[in-house]
């Protein structure tokens, strides 16, 4: 097993740390701005990299639905365990908000899929890309709901979800795929050209946020929220995933794919959300940057052990 987690270390998390450290060492010492990055990830990278994904994509429909069952079922337990720990240790409603989306995103797309790619090859991508496409669409309406709550308007949270790319190239791919067709050559070559450049983009991105959110948080008092946030995203939910993922009747590759991604760390997009709508930014800051760290202690041994 150790032997497994070593080798597991050294061929994913090592290549996947080049770039991270990268990003991070530009926001460091040139400040970057990550904002036009971010615009070339929403705007044209995660649709190039869906797009190629969906329309190779070795994945059946059984499996397709599965993905779909699984990411709704995980999301409600994993919500409903939020609900009870923030009841259970009297939280504000702001820190239960932030304790929520803490506990119910995960950082699947900047982070998951280039691990994805490179611990389980294409083939783990092709079941990857259904959870991303739905991970979207959770983020930009539920997610909204989570963080607003008073503030939500569900003609909103739609409008949010169309306003994203990356849905429309998946709903090319998935057309092309209902009618047997196929791009061009050259179209084809071009969007493969573009999408190799998501996962070292995405990392930087990821690097250079870490930098960010490290500078917000120093000073910081942990609280029980915070500890409850860890507990959640780093133990309860690789438990979780694999109860629901068991009922489910998942298993193979799929299964350890979206294992892995369910484990992940709390998702960058959860502190924007929660900025915008005050739900604790802080305690979800503080919780993106120390389970993030984390995992690179703790994917490993995940890893290690589904495969």
């Amino acid at each position: 097993m150790l032997q497994a987690i070593t080798s597991t270390l050294f061929h994913t998390l090592v290549p996947l740390s080049i770039p991270v450290l990268s990003g991070a060492l530009l926001k460091k010492f040139k400040n970057i701005d990550t904002k036009p990055l971010l615009t070339l990830y929403l705007y044209i990278l995660s649709p190039a990299i869906l797009l190629q994904t969906l329309l190779n994509a070795k994945i059946t429909w059984t499996e397709v639905t599965h993905t779909l069952g699984f990411s709704l079922l995980n999301l409600v337990l994993l919500w409903a365990i939020a609900q009870a720990i923030a009841r259970w240790l009297r939280l504000p409603s702001a820190e239960q908000a932030g304790l929520t989306l803490i506990s119910t995103f995960t950082n699947s797309v900047n982070y998951g899929l280039p691990l994805i790619l490179l611990a389980f090859g294409q083939l783990g991508l092709d079941k990857a890309s259904v959870y991303v496409i739905g991970q979207m669409i959770i983020v930009n309406t539920i997610g909204v709901y989570f963080a607003a709550r008073s503030q939500f308007t569900m003609r909103k949270a739609i409008q949010s979800v169309f306003a994203l790319p990356a849905i429309y190239a998946a709903a090319l791919a998935l057309l092309l795929r209902a009618l047997d067709l196929s791009l061009p050559e050259g179209i084809q070559s071009g969007v493969a050209m573009v999408a190799a450049a998501y996962s070292p983009v995405v990392l930087a991105i990821l690097g250079a946020q870490m930098v960010s959110i490290q500078g917000r948080e120093e000073g910081a008092i942990l609280g029980k929220a915070f500890w409850s946030g860890i507990m959640v995203r780093l133990v309860l939910s690789p438990l979780v995933a694999a109860l629901v993922l068991w009922v489910l009747n998942v298993h193979g590759v799929q299964y350890a794919v979206l294992l892995i991604l369910a484990s992940m760390p709390v998702a960058v997009n959860a502190v924007v959300l929660s900025e915008r709508f005050e739900a604790a930014p802080q305690l979800v800051s503080r919780c993106i940057l120390w389970t993030t760290l984390a995992s690179f202690v703790v994917l490993p041994v995940l890893i290690a052990i589904v495969k």
